[in-house]
């Protein structure tokens, strides 16, 4: 047996961390947590100051007997769990269920990159558990457990069976709620716009925008304002006021936090977020190259600093210089000044562990959603070293009888970071040049141009827009939005169409529940401060009990005056015009695993079932008589078929060149 033994999380890391460090060193896995609180009871006795049961989970207990004989066996163990909370958690579980003699060496490593450097760094730098974010993890724990256990049975009795309650999931279904409270709302205002067409030469023309009046900004509100206007003016000239040139910079972006990550892959790749962090932890934990092996291609994926290494910046600055010019690399580093005091930086930012490995050249070697994330990654860390870009801009201002038109242009004056890379919110790159004009200038008028607008409602929100809200109000932690929308999803308090959120009649009750009852749980200024007493308890300042005993006693009467108090709610189900084969009753639509299916309302008297079909508003390619409806496996895989049983066509994807039915255009789904 090796003298040394190293636990990581992951079995994917296991072949390449024993790669780095030879054979002296055994490096086993721990798949995850061996050690939680049990499923079948809350774990923390509220009444014993709060103390937490831990129990071996369930189909674990092989496993931690395996990794027990392995420590009993090494004269060093190392915990090389996760770098974070729940990483520092496991380990001292570890080390706790080992139960090994105090002369024996167990240290506590980590690393925010799988390579070998940072690998060997690790073990010649060994460090104690760190109890503080221990203790920052069980608080966090036992109050999301108590949230949990407590309300949901609430939940169970006003409203229905198997629903659940959670501290930021809480927050996260109320502003979904109180945005289509605000969409619904919404009143339309009407607005008009104005240009006209000024004749420049005798072959051109140039589009001028309208303003407002001697210099001030001035609101169309209605078609006379415009008219108005127009008639006004009549054929006077249009005359050059003032001629402004000036340069502009963009700055590069930051590199990608989580959060950041998440939104950006949402936008530009259509992931969604728990898409995101599952292709993003292969990247980290490795990938099989040729002539290189399994390697890890990205540095750790849950963090919220933009910090990056000093070696890195130097690689970075290097590459840049030699791939794209000496001109390109800048020579400052960026910050997130707006994060100020929340930003956790136990970690780097995400970036490429081997910048020499461009996406194209291992592109190959990945899957095509790795290779996606991986280019966006890869360019966004080498773009955040790179220059601004700098844009010459202009701005002609007309006056036509004492009322003021513009027209502006931008053009590319040096690309910097944007040779690489380009911003999901980045403005189209339109160059465009206005003529050379100079003040005392007249041009006279072609045409004018009017037309009628509607401002917008405010749009759902989307997974990216829902996280970007949830960190900058700092709801949450970077590893807790994935398991958040998933299960908002999943309990179908919230729907998805296309790639809009929408809060459904479940919900809704829950939310107004949540909102009436547990005011400080859905409150985003209690999480915000959960938030900073529990790192507070990370950084030694406030002892973790504490944060638990200033919580509950408020919980526990609101808890009683919910119970007494509230009301049951009656959820409709969705009824369909379709037929039960047995009794005849029309089927409610039913939510299960793999989504939803349509069941006799007669249950349990009556057990018939059988597949929702979904419309997509196409016509089948084959029979080009019936729609193609979108179905489901046993096992939840997605398929298309005909809607005529007599129709043999199905496929795995959605037909992209198929006719699109009449008076079913809502229906049509891109299919991803």
């Amino acid at each position: 047996m090796s003298k040394n033994l190293v636990i990581v999380e992951s079995p994917a890391k296991v072949k390449t961390i024993s790669k780095f460090l030879g054979k002296d060193y055994t490096v086993e896995a721990s798949m995850g947590h061996l050690i939680d609180l049990p499923k079948s009871s809350i774990g923390v006795d509220i009444d014993n100051d709060f103390d937490i049961k831990y129990i071996t989970i369930r189909g674990k207990g092989q496993l931690l007997n395996k990794l027990k004989s392995k420590a009993k066996g090494a004269d060093v163990i190392y915990l090389a769990t996760d770098p974070d909370r729940e990483g520092e958690t496991i380990s001292w579980h570890l080390k706790n269920a080992f139960k090994l003699p105090d002369n024996k060496e167990i240290h506590r490593i980590s690393f925010n990159e799988i390579t070998k450097n940072a690998v060997t760094n690790a073990i010649t730098n060994p460090r104690d558990i760190d109890m503080n974010l221990v203790n920052s993890q069980q608080a966090r724990r036992a109050i999301d457990r108590i949230v949990g256990y407590k309300i949901s049975p609430i939940l169970w009795e006003k409203v229905k069976n198997k629903l659940s309650a959670g501290r930021v999931q809480s927050v996260a279904l109320r502003l979904i709620s109180e945005r289509e409270d605000e969409i619904s709302r919404f009143i339309p205002k009407e607005y008009w716009s104005l240009e006209a067409v000024l004749k420049v030469g005798k072959d051109s023309e140039l589009l001028v925008s309208f303003y407002g009046k001697d210099g001030k900004k001035l609101e169309l509100n209605n078609e006379k304002e415009v008219d108005d206007i127009i008639n006004t003016i009549g054929n006077n000239k249009f005359k050059v006021i003032d001629v402004k040139k000036s340069k502009r910079e963009k700055k590069a972006p930051l590199p990608f936090t989580t959060s950041t990550m998440q939104q950006e892959a949402g936008k530009v790749l259509n992931f969604t977020v728990a898409k995101t962090m599952s292709v993003a932890q292969k990247l980290y934990e490795g990938i099989e190259l040729p002539g290189r092996g399994t390697t890890a291609l990205i540095t750790y994926l849950r963090t919220d600093s933009t910090r990056i290494a000093a070696e890195a910046v130097t690689n970075c600055k290097n590459y840049i210089e030699k791939n794209y010019g000496v001109e390109y690399a800048a020579d400052y580093v960026s910050t997130d000044k707006e994060k100020g005091n929340k930003v956790q930086d136990a970690h780097e930012a995400i970036r490429p562990t081997y910048l020499e490995l461009a996406p194209a050249d291992i592109k190959d070697s990945l899957s095509k959603d790795e290779y996606k994330l991986y280019s966006l990654i890869w360019r966004r860390f080498i773009a955040c070293r790179m220059k601004p870009a700098i844009y010459d801009t202009e701005k002609v201002t007309f006056d036509a009888n004492s009322y003021t038109f513009t027209a502006n242009s931008s053009k590319v004056a040096f690309q910097g970071f944007l040779m690489i890379y380009k911003n999901s919110d980045d403005e189209e790159n339109k160059n465009s040049k206005l003529p050379n004009f100079n003040v005392g200038d007249e041009l006279e008028k072609d045409e004018f141009k009017k037309e009628q607008h509607f401002t917008q409602a405010p749009p759902h929100f989307t997974e990216s827009s829902l996280v970007k809200l949830l960190e900058e109000n700092g709801i949450g932690r970077p590893s807790t939005y994935a398991p958040t929308i998933n299960t908002l999803l999943k309990r179908r308090y919230v729907t998805k169409e296309k790639k809009s959120l929408f809060i459904t009649e479940l919900g809704t009750a829950v939310n107004n529940i949540m909102t009436k009852a547990f005011d400080d749980i859905v409150d985003e200024k209690f999480t915000v401060n959960m938030e900073k007493q529990l790192d507070e308890v990370e950084n030694g300042k406030i002892e973790w009990k504490q944060v638990l005993r200033d919580f509950y006693p408020k919980l526990q009467k609101e808890l009683e005056s919910a119970e007494k108090n509230l009301e049951k709610i009656s959820i409709k189900e969705e009824t369909t015009e379709e037929k039960c084969e047995k009794c005849g009753a029309n089927l409610v639509v039913k939510y299960g695993p793999f989504g939803k299916f349509l069941a006799c309302p007669n249950f349990p008297e009556c057990r018939f079932t059988k597949n929702y079909f979904e419309h997509t508003g196409v016509l089948c390619p084959e029979c080009k008589k019936h729609e193609v409806y979108k179905l489901r496996t046993k096992k939840g895989r997605i398929f298309y078929g005909c809607s005529d049983p007599d129709c043999t066509y199905m496929t795995w994807q959605l037909p992209k060149d198929a006719t699109i039915i009449e008076g079913m255009e809502k229906y049509i789904e891109k299919d991803k």
